[in-house]
């Protein structure tokens, strides 16, 4: 027997046995290296596929359902909501509502010690819910308000802190496109484990289930940030002081135009909201309403008030219509096509096609507003261009999942997990430091595709519940954007703050939030009834 041929085909195995980690390893290289995410993950897949079939561990078998995964991806309805809340946030941001609510917040807050960075926390909390996005949030309340305070007297680093920190709340409060996404993913890999477990009947988890699950936790958060605020406020006044009230109005004009700028963007966050928990409409379906509400509240701050064909009455009509139209659907049985239909009921589809008939008079009007503001280009471009980002990377993230679990990747996560000291425990201590590392180098769409569909089937075979699970990756990714040198928040204020403001002051600003978010994780690991108490109460 040929000793070399032994050894070159124990060479040969031991390298085969290794691909699926080498492929990682390569992966991490071209992204530290600065090549596009999508391409990266795709390029990665490709190269160790083509190495794979070379060295005759891998079947092409594994990449067959791929064309079947980019139209299911492209098909699901779950994440076409994805495009629809995009819509939804910019055109809040780019139409200053969110310049209007920090005003109208400020003023309500201002003469207190503090205030500004309790109004702060509010709105970035009003923005979360409404965008999702953490660069958009960080940037606008950066732009908007970290001047403002700065000229007040706030200590710069109490400033810089409570923004990033109000920005990352995007990540956590629903509904976001995170949560989105990961609860698509989620729910896979929950379905996933049941079979591999020989679940006959596997159990299904929703983005609804995450919503619910993630808003105790969130509006726990917004609870700490606010508590920690007062706190510096009562005991360092010096460095949160307040305005003089003669500079804000009066009381009564204050409240006047509150009750003009806040009633609208609130109701539409809780209209959405509220129909998704309540079970009224599916994600996608609140969606596409919450992006026709948000072109409604900007085509009605927009609009010129003498104009009644494109003013504010075609909107009003549009608004009202809407709240019509949700009001028949539950008091009648507004469906066509069957045998008996009562007199009330058909008065009430007739009103219903008249209510539909006047809804696209105030779009319409609100679309041309937009158009005259120049507007409506950079919604649309800034829409187009995160939708896209969100496909292609779930595209590539799909090729890569197929290649690496053809090389054993699977097996490989699997039996690394088991191994871990401590049990579930310690392999859910370690997923959670594995992702926070990579949460400074990746953003939150990345970790999710990617790294998500190959830790959750194992740790959710264990006997974790997929709520508790989600709910803790996303406060967890929320706290890696937020920790020095490298958290992506505080890159994005430092690129729209003041020269007076340091990088030092922001990273000793967000120090505090970090250990309120270290407390907000070990709350909800020692108590999971905060991440599952609700989800259970609505849905079971």
């Amino acid at each position: 027997m040929d000793i070399s041929a032994i050894e070159t085909g124990f060479c040969l195995c031991t390298f085969a046995g290794w691909l699926d980690i080498m492929m990682v390893v390569a992966l991490c290289a071209m992204l530290m290296a600065g090549y596009p995410v999508a391409f990266s993950l795709a390029g990665t897949a490709i190269i160790f596929a083509v190495i794979g079939l070379a060295a005759g561990v891998f079947d092409l078998s594994y990449i067959k359902p791929f064309p079947s995964r980019i139209f299911g991806a492209v098909s699901n309805t779950t994440l076409i909501a994805v495009p629809m809340f995009v819509l939804m946030g910019v055109i809040l941001e780019k139409s200053k509502i969110a310049e209007d609510l920090l005003d109208e917040m400020t003023k309500l807050f201002g003469t207190m010690r503090g205030g500004l960075g309790l109004s702060v926390t509010f709105v970035g909390a009003l923005l979360a819910a409404s965008t999702g996005i953490v660069g958009a949030t960080v940037v606008t309340m950066g732009l908007l308000s970290l001047p403002t305070m700065l000229r007040r007297g706030y200590d710069p680093a109490f400033a810089s802190g409570s923004i990033a920190a109000a920005g990352t709340l995007g990540q956590i409060i629903p509904p976001s496109i995170v949560l989105i996404l990961l609860g698509d993913v989620i729910s896979n890999a929950y379905q996933r484990a049941q079979l591999e477990m020989g679940v006959a009947s596997p159990e299904t988890v929703s983005v609804g289930h995450l919503f619910a699950g993630a808003l105790i936790p969130g509006l726990m958060l917004v609870g700490l940030y606010m508590t920690w605020q007062i706190f510096v406020a009562v005991t360092q006044p010096n460095k949160a002081p307040a305005i003089p009230a003669e500079e804000l109005g009066t009381t009564k004009e204050t409240w006047i135009a509150a009750a003009k700028t806040l009633p609208a963007p609130l109701l539409l966050i809780v209209a959405v909201l509220g129909s998704i928990l309540a079970g009224a409409a599916t994600p996608t379906e609140a969606a596409s309403v919450g992006a026709i509400g948000a072109m409604l509240i900007a085509g009605g701050r927009m609009a010129p008030k003498g104009s009644f064909a494109f003013g504010r009455p075609a909107v009003y009509v549009s608004a009202a219509a809407i709240v019509g139209l949700i009001l028949l659907t539950s008091l009648l049985d507004l469906r066509l096509g069957r045998e008996s239909v009562s007199t009330t009921e058909s008065a009430g589809i007739a009103l219903a096609f008249l209510l539909c008939a006047l809804t696209p008079w105030g779009l319409i009007a609100s679309l041309v507003q937009m158009r005259r503001e120049r507007t409506m280009a950079p919604i649309l471009d800034q829409t187009a261009r995160v939708t896209t980002m969100v496909f292609t990377i779930l595209i590539g993230a799909a090729l890569f999942s197929l290649v690496f679990r053809g090389l054993g990747g699977d097996d490989t996560v699997e039996q690394a997990l088991a191994s871990t000291p401590g049990g579930v425990a310690g392999a859910v201590i370690t997923v959670m430091i594995v992702m926070f590392l990579l949460g400074f180098f990746l953003d939150f769409i990345e970790i999710t595709l990617v790294v998500v569909p190959l830790v959750g089937p194992p740790l959710l075979a264990m006997g974790l519940d997929p709520v508790w699970l989600g709910v803790m990756i996303a406060i967890n990714l929320q706290t890696s954007f937020l920790t020095p040198p490298f958290g992506f928040a505080l890159f994005y204020l430092r690129g729209v703050a003041p020269p007076e403001v340091k990088t030092t002051d922001i990273y000793r600003g967000a120090i505090p939030f970090i250990f309120i978010q270290l407390l907000a994780l070990g709350l909800l690991a020692i108590y999971p009834q905060l991440a599952t108490w609700l989800p259970g109460a609505l849905y079971q």
